[in-house]
């Protein structure tokens, strides 16, 4: 694992590689919330899907990180009793 962990320090030394790791590492964060929160209601992803007026294939991509539209995604958290919150990383 030292190795890993040493290749990807110098990997994210990279600009544009430290962004799209970042990117991808939120999109997967909120994968996982998504599907742990539909796993504590005890939903399948078919039941979630109709709750929320998508499809199950739209929601199986969510939940496996692919990226997806706002809006999709707000029906999703609002079926689930999520807020998504958007902050601002400036000072």
């Amino acid at each position: 694992m030292r190795t890993f962990d040493k290749h990807l320090k110098k990997k994210l030394v990279d600009k544009k590689f430290n962004e799209a790791f970042n990117e991808e590492k939120q999109l997967l964060s909120i994968a996982v919330k998504i599907a742990e929160e539909r796993n504590k209601l005890n939903l399948t992803q078919k039941e979630l899907a109709a709750k929320a007026k998508i499809t199950q294939q739209q929601l199986s991509k969510i939940e496996n990180g692919v990226n997806c539209n706002v809006e999709t995604l707000l029906k999703i958290c609002n079926t689930l009793n999520m807020k998504l919150i958007v902050e601002s990383s400036f000072a």
